[in-house]
This record gives C-alpha cells, sequence and structure tokens, in this order.
C-alpha cells in the first residue's frame, strides 16, 4: 500500500510538473494564406526562422492559399488559443466581410498579437510590352474597353479593390484575372496570359533580370530599390496603397502566452534573417505592439467599411 501511495505521489508529482511547464513546449505552426515561392511566403518563412531562436521551439509555416488571403483567418476559428497555431493577417480580413458573408468576426474571434511589415505594390508588363508608362496603359484602356485583362493575387485584395478604383476613376472597364497569391501570379504576366499584373514585390526579382518592367508603385513615395520608377500619387491618380499586416492567434488566448508571442516575434522581426528578406522584397517594418494592433484592426475594419460602401455607390 505504502508502496502504491509513493507511486501515485510520484506519478501526480510528474504530471503537475508537466502541466507547469512554461508555454511553449512544441512547435509553433504559422499560416501563411498565401501560396509557397510567393513574397509573403518567403519574408514569412525568414520570421518563423528568426523567431524560433527566441522562441525556443520551431515555427512551422503552413500554407493555406485562397480567398484573398483569409483562409489563416478562418483556420484560426477551429484552433485551440493555446498559442501552437497563429497567422498572418493581410488588409482583406477586414475588407471581405463588407464584401460577403464571412464565417469569422474580425473584432471579435481574434487576439491580436503585433504588426509586422507592409507591402511595396505595383503594377508591371512584360518586357516586351508595348506600354512604356502606366499612363500608356491606361490611355489603351480608356480607348479599348475589355482588352486588357491583370492579374492580382486574389479577388478583394488591396491590389484588386485599388485597380478597380482607378478603372472606375478613370472610366476604364478592363478584366480582373485574380489567381491564388503572389506565385501564380507571376506565372501567368511571365507567360503571356495577362497583358498586366498588379502586386507585391514578388515580381522585384523579374523586373531586376529584365523580363519584366515596372510601370509604377503605390506608396506615398518612390521606392529605394527602383527609384526612377514614379507613385500612382505622383502620376495623378491620389492613390497610396500599402495594405499593412501583422500575426493573430485565436480568441481568448492566455495574456502571458501573448506576451511571449510577441516579445518572441518581435525579436524575430527585427532579426538580420527576416530585416534581409524584408529587404530584398522593398518593404518596411511595421512594428506594432498587441494592444496598438488591436486598435488598427478596429479602426481599419471601419474604414474599409466605408471604402466599400462609396465603391458600391459609384459603381450604380
Amino acid at each position: 500500500m505504502l508502496r502504491r501511495l509513493a507511486l501515485g505521489a510520484a506519478l501526480f508529482a510528474l504530471a503537475a510538473g508537466a502541466a507547469a511547464q512554461p508555454f511553449p513546449t512544441k512547435p509553433v505552426t504559422l499560416i501563411c494564406p498565401w501560396p509557397a515561392g510567393g513574397s509573403t511566403d518567403i519574408t514569412m518563412r525568414a520570421l518563423a526562422e528568426a523567431t524560433a531562436k527566441y522562441l525556443g521551439q520551431q515555427v512551422i509555416i503552413e500554407n493555406k492559399p485562397g480567398a484573398g488571403g483569409t483562409l489563416g483567418a478562418v483556420a484560426l476559428l477551429n484552433a485551440r488559443p493555446d498559442g501552437y497555431t497563429v497567422s498572418q493577417i493581410p488588409l482583406g480580413v477586414f475588407r471581405v466581410p463588407h464584401l460577403e458573408k464571412t464565417a469569422y468576426d474580425p473584432l471579435k474571434d481574434f487576439t491580436y498579437l503585433l504588426g509586422v511589415s507592409g507591402y511595396t505594390f505595383g503594377v508591371v508588363v512584360p518586357a516586351d510590352s508595348p506600354y512604356k508608362s502606366f499612363s500608356d496603359l491606361v490611355a489603351f484602356a480608356k480607348a479599348n474597353p475589355d482588352k486588357i485583362a491583370y492579374g492580382t493575387p486574389g479577388a478583394n485584395t488591396s491590389l484588386h479593390v485599388t485597380m478597380e478604383e482607378i478603372a472606375w476613376n478613370q472610366g476604364i472597364k478592363w478584366v480582373h484575372i485574380p489567381h491564388k497569391g503572389n506565385a501564380p501570379n507571376m506565372l501567368a504576366i511571365l507567360g503571356g496570359q495577362v497583358n498586366a499584373a498588379a502586386d507585391a514585390t514578388g515580381w522585384g526579382p523579374h523586373v531586376d533580370a529584365g523580363k519584366l518592367r515596372l510601370l509604377v508603385t503605390w506608396g506615398d513615395k518612390r521606392t529605394k530599390r527602383w527609384p526612377t520608377v514614379p507613385t500612382l500619387q505622383e502620376l495623378g491618380f491620389g492613390i497610396v496603397s500599402n495594405s499593412p499586416y501583422g500575426l493573430a492567434g485565436p480568441k481568448a488566448m492566455d495574456p502571458k502566452v501573448v506576451q511571449i508571442l510577441h516579445d518572441a516575434f518581435k525579436k524575430g522581426a527585427e532579426d538580420p534573417i527576416h530585416l534581409a528578406a524584408l529587404e530584398k522584397y522593398d518593404q518596411d517594418l511595421w512594428y506594432r505592439s498587441s494592444e496598438d494592433y488591436a486598435k488598427y484592426a478596429r479602426e481599419t475594419f471601419a474604414a474599409e467599411k466605408a471604402t466599400m460602401e462609396r465603391l458600391k455607390a459609384q459603381s450604380k
């Protein structure tokens, strides 16, 4: 009997010790809601590699492309709030609920961890395209309705919405070809399946290699890497778009776990491994604390509602 009691006490102590082990005790999954090989996938993998050094566990990338980058948010609905599943949150997560019914509510269903970066967007055409400038492309599209097909990384992404806003403002009718991310969008433009592609800087290596021509970028100033290329704002379109993104987990996460993830991912984001990946795609660090990123989510959700209502009114 004494031996049994001693064994039971020992097993209880082991179980209690295991339960008391600090987070994390196993790898963390980071969902990238874009295809493998694209610019977001590459920068997320760099972030995962860097963060693992500070978290003490591997950070494993799981790709869930499609639905304009919102499948990561959907996956969080069924994930346990234990900190072992987080996702990149692109701006489309705050836009799509204003366009269609979604399974998630961005104000109630997520725990926001931190802001990470934002994209440099631009429009590219094949190097042998007759369009030497964005004005050339717009002029031809205006004079030839439905003759220009442009690709984006997905319907209702910032790329799609901005191209349609340009079309409305300029009286253009062009054809949108959505893809499941940057990688297939680049295959389409390189293969001649579309006349132009609006995307983040996954086109950068192809521009530098002379395969694609960059016509315009969408930031508030010219890029460091392509300083001769004008912005939409410079050309008189009055648009700036860079689509900041961050990371979130399921709702109701333990604040202590949130802090651990925030601290590790912040150090990972500032690590040379991740910064080099951002530099490759002309992206800037966009750090926001958990509290500030949650505030950004609320403000952006409201701003996207106003934008979608305005575009719907214009299209009538």
